[in-house]
């Protein structure tokens, strides 16, 4: 029933726009040399249209009501300007608009995430940060969580390959994995509704490529109410709508790794309204560690069509994506000194910078699968998203002040995530003495020997899991509408969210005993003093008895329904205050199976191996209820005081929550009817800003407090439950310089001071939490050339709770070398931590023992990699 009200909705709001005279508006933008500014950006603040300049600065507006409109005019690095035009009388053709004013933190610019009206920044009282695909350029990022390093405020432990990535906002913790808090979106709607999914977390099904127009940022504030389960903040990645013609084609090459990248995007007008935007990428290559095949291979391909009407406009879109990328979990490292001083190095045949526990001679992976029956995985698929997705979106003016929005998107998600994980590293003798112990065999006198060459092995080995996830069904239903009314000084909205998210997903895993390299390992087989092979190329357990065994799946759907409102009041000139609330209520159903063992031949060789005496399988008959309910209140409040045009003071406090989802299960939290005890993790933050602009530049100071509340949560890693309390304050802040019309610098830093606050580490930092994060991108302008770098780093953190073995400070830099060659035309050669920097994000232990060669399991940042791209626009 609510989909026929939508349409018809969607209906009458059509044929009301095709009952109106139309006119157009033609005009030019230049800048104060009267040189034209290309892609300038026009729109209507009348009705929902918005147009672009071409590679001339013309544009045309068209569709528009025949009565008194306002035109913003904005250009990166210019401040905006506003324009009435009366076209009660017809169309007009010339509109001359010319910038001078600047603005180059785009204090100016429009913004349209987690916002109940769009407003410029210096207007909000919002901490809001944006990035440009020439942002994206400068940094040279090798995926597209390392782009987040940019914002300031925002965490991104960018080491597991083009997934997988932890990230949070301003102190608020890194509980398990994955973005629990902060919320990944594209187009202003969530990728997946949970963004710390286990092998699965949001940011393996998003890649940035050149559809994107620009990338939003808000930490804190309004994300709270306007998004489910984003207390912390939004990441929001905004397409390109063919608004202007044209389109670019670029093919990347590595240039001392294996990687080769091609990418196009066009768009363009096509009359009567109509305009498009299609776009992809397409990538092979081993990437930038030693796997041994090609690891990343894959690509994406989106598409939209929108229509304009006098009073508003409708847009459907469309994605597909299906790439493969590596997943690089912690790798052996040598850590000596002390806890407190460590010295990390790469092993002797592990290089910590560019070696990958991913193997040739270890490709596949086999045993007994969801339906009870003997299965092979691929390793090579690594994490292995598949998505297609098809959405709406519409906003239109009824009149009297009325707006009208809505954004629905359906996507059909499956894929996998298998990478290998070192359990353990060392000596050969205690790997087999923690197999024994596993397994219960006994391997007193056993040999080892190479499975690939047959020859006898006493070398250092790993005891490696193959993590296999089937993500059998992650398809989800959004749809956001809402109602908005303007007064003279009151804005009013009311909306409705609506969400279907499944977690249908199979764990599969094995263990294996492999050499101790970090290229080109090598599987063991192990044979006991009787002679018994005790392995199958490598492979000594069906399972993973180390760990108790984790075979498992979830069956469990998360429907979710939220109202909200929104209020906006222009107390003065000056002053704006805004608030909003929101309701949201779950409904969690399904169920969960955990491992059981059983003696099978899974090689179908007609006997009963050592290693098959004792299989993973898992229990369905034995399949436990997920059966609850939920539901929080989340607010917010800010104030904006405009002092002058160029500067504003801003305070906001927000309390937000976030709902478990399957991280919950398999802990105790779980009852036996299917009902849990913490269902949602609660978040309150304040937030007081400055904003300010200048002729050269702007500044952008922001001091937070984030206190979070937190239910437990499970880590198969660590296999733990963790859960704490935390508070965090601290200060970030933003800048801009233009030094002169050849150089300019923009960076950002943020302190944060987080503490546990209650439970067993009561009074520790948070692991992983440095004081200080920063950026900083130093940029020349010669005529056709551009050059610069980015350098990104971090003080110190430590590597667990118990606050006892300390991740080291470190900063990388990514330089950039961009040649213009003519006005289609460029070049560039960029390069990702070209100094070989050593740096860590995790560590599984944590603790060493002080003055000893230890072995720990890390991820560090990639080593130096080199890139050539050629660009071609049209």
């Amino acid at each position: 029933m609510k989909k026929v009200i939508l349409f018809s909705l969607m209906l009458l709001c059509v044929l009301y726009t095709n009952a109106q005279e139309t006119a157009t508006v033609k005009g030019k933008v230049t800048d104060k040399s009267n040189e034209p500014l290309a892609g300038a950006t026009i729109q209507c603040l009348t009705v929902p249209r918005n147009t672009a300049t071409d590679a001339n600065g013309t544009f045309i507006l068209s569709n528009l009501p025949k009565s008194i409109i306002k035109l913003r005019v904005s250009y990166t690095g210019f401040a905006a300007i506003e324009r009435t035009i009366d076209l009660s009388q017809g169309s007009i053709d010339t509109v001359n608009v010319v910038l001078s004013g600047s603005d180059a933190m785009a204090l100016t610019e429009i913004v349209v995430t987690a916002v109940n009206n769009p407003a410029n920044k210096l207007g909000t009282s919002l901490s809001v940060s944006s990035v440009k695909p020439g942002d994206i350029l400068k940094a040279a990022p090798r995926t597209t969580a390392e782009i987040f390093k940019l914002l300031p405020g925002i965490r991104a432990e960018s080491s597991g390959g083009d997934g997988n990535t932890n990230i949070t906002v301003r102190g608020v913790p890194l509980s398990s994995g994955g973005s629990k808090y902060l919320q990944l979106q594209e187009d202003g709607l969530p990728v997946l509704q949970f963004g710390d999914i286990a092998f699965a977390t949001a940011d393996i099904f998003l890649r940035a490529d050149q559809n994107i127009n620009r990338i939003e940022a808000i930490r804190g504030g309004s994300a709270s109410t306007l998004a489910s389960n984003s207390p912390a903040g939004v990441i929001n990645f905004i397409s390109k709508n063919g608004n202007v013609e044209g389109g670019s084609l670029s093919t990347s090459v590595g240039l001392d790794y294996q990687n080769f990248r091609t990418d196009f995007d066009y768009g363009a007008p096509i009359g009567n309204g109509f305009s498009f935007h299609v776009g992809g990428f397409f990538r092979q290559g081993e990437g930038p560690r030693t796997a041994g095949f090609q690891a990343n291979n894959g690509g994406q391909f989106k598409a939209n069509l929108t229509k304009q009407f006098a009073n508003g406009y409708a847009r459907v879109y469309f994605k597909f994506l299906d790439d493969r990328a590596a997943a690089y979990l912690p790798m052996p490292v040598s850590v000596s000194g002390t806890n407190g001083n460590p010295s990390y190095s790469s092993l002797p045949e592990f290089d910590i910078r560019r070696g990958a526990l991913q193997t040739p001679y270890l490709l596949q992976t086999q045993g007994l699968g969801s339906n009870g029956a003997p299965y092979v995985s691929d390793v090579r698929n690594g994490m292995h998203p598949v998505s297609k997705s098809i959405g709406a979106e519409l906003q239109f003016d009824l009149g009297s002040g009325w707006t009208v929005e809505d954004r629905g998107r359906a996507s059909f998600n499956t894929g996998q995530f298998i990478a290998p994980f070192p359990a353990s590293a060392g000596t050969l003798s205690s790997m087999l003495t923690q197999i024994g112990a596993a397994t219960g065999r006994n391997l007193t006198g056993a040999t080892v020997t190479n499975a690939i060459t047959g020859q006898a092995y006493a070398g250092d080995a790993m005891l490696i899991h193959i993590f296999d996830a089937k993500l059998n069904n992650f398809n989800n239903f959004v749809n956001d509408f809402k109602l908005k009314k303007k007064f003279d000084l009151l804005s009013l909205s009311a909306g409705y969210y609506k969400s279907s998210q499944n977690i249908n997903m199979d764990w599969v895993f094995n263990s294996y005993l492999t050499t101790l390299q970090g290229k080109n390992s090598q599987p063991l087989n192990i044979t006991s003093a009787g002679n018994v092979p005790q392995s199958t190329n490598g492979l000594f357990a069906y399972g993973v008895p180390a760990w108790g065994n984790l075979h498992r799946n979830y069956n469990v759907t998360y429907d979710i329904s939220a109202p909200y409102l929104g209020i906006g009041v222009d107390v003065n000139e000056k002053i704006n205050i805004d608030g909003s609330i929101r309701y949201d209520i779950g409904q969690v159903r399904g169920n969960y199976s955990g491992n059981v063992q059983r003696s099978f031949d899974v090689n179908n060789d007609g006997s009963i191996g050592a290693n098959e005496q004792s299989v993973s399988a898992i229990n369905y008959a034995a399949a436990k209820p997920v059966n609850y309910n939920y539901d929080y209140v989340s607010y917010s409040l800010g104030i904006n005081y405009m002092m002058n045009a160029s500067s504003a003071v801003f305070a906001r406090y927000s309390s937000g929550a976030s709902a478990q989802a399957d991280r919950i299960l398999f802990t105790p939290s779980v009852f036996a009817e299917g009902d849990v005890a913490t269902k949602f993790n609660r978040i309150n933050q304040a937030e007081l800003g400055l904003k300010y602009k200048y002729n050269k530049g702007g500044l952008f100071l922001t001091g937070f407090y984030a206190h979070t509340n937190e239910a437990g949560e499970y880590e198969v890693t660590t296999q733990r439950i963790i859960q704490n309390s935390y508070r965090a304050y601290g200060l970030e802040l933003e800048g801009v310089a233009n030094i002169n019309s050849f150089f300019d610098l923009r960076g950002n830093v943020t302190y944060t001071h987080a503490r546990i606050i209650a439970g067993a580490f009561k009074g520790n930092k948070p692991r992983r939490q440095a004081d200080v994060i920063y950026s900083l991108t130093p940029t020349f302008n010669v005529k056709k050339f551009s050059f610069g770098a980015s350098i990104l780093g971090t003080t110190s953190s430590y590597s667990q709770d118990v606050n006892s073995l300390k991740l080291p400070a470190y900063a990388y830099v990514n330089p950039f070398v961009l040649y213009q060659v003519n006005k289609r035309w460029s070049a560039a050669v960029n390069a990702n931590n070209v100094f070989n920097a050593l740096g860590f994000t995790e560590a599984e232990e944590g603790s060493i023992t002080d003055n000893q060669n230890n072995i720990v399991r890390a991820r560090s940042i990639t080593g130096r990699t080199v890139s050539g791209t050629v660009s071609f626009s049209f």
